[in-house]
């Protein structure tokens, strides 16, 4: 295989996961946006259930059945975090780094976006 051909592979290369990660971009930025809203109204749940004076007076399971709305967002959380968010979240990340992990042995490296970073070679003497 010649250096002309080798180039047009890397070149392919770096398209394809360019393309894959900005594919990933879309997803990810709705997947974020969903835990940001989900946390937040958890803490805000969470903040008005332990200022309630009530809640040192009645039972543990009173206490959530009188707050429905930080027990339905801290369910819906931990079934975000089930369901795999967190790897979601991050996902264009991983992909990265997992191609990375790859491209050291060839001497090369990414980006976050994608886009390759050649190395120079090391002089053997």
């Amino acid at each position: 295989m010649n250096s002309l051909e080798q180039a047009e592979d890397l070149k392919a290369f770096e398209r394809r996961l360019t393309e894959y990660i900005q594919c990933l971009q879309p997803a990810t930025g709705r997947w974020r946006m969903l835990l940001i809203v989900v946390s937040v109204c958890t803490a805000t749940g969470a903040w008005n259930w332990l200022i309630d004076p009530e809640t040192q007076k009645v039972s543990f399971f009173t206490s959530l059945w009188n707050h429905p709305f930080f027990t339905i967002s801290c369910i819906t959380l931990i079934g975000l975090f089930f369901a795999g968010i967190h790897k979601r979240v991050v996902a264009p990340s991983i992909i990265a780094a997992r191609c990375r992990t790859v491209l050291a042995e060839y001497n090369m490296s990414c980006d976050d976006t994608g886009k390759l970073i050649l190395k120079p070679r090391p002089h053997v003497q």
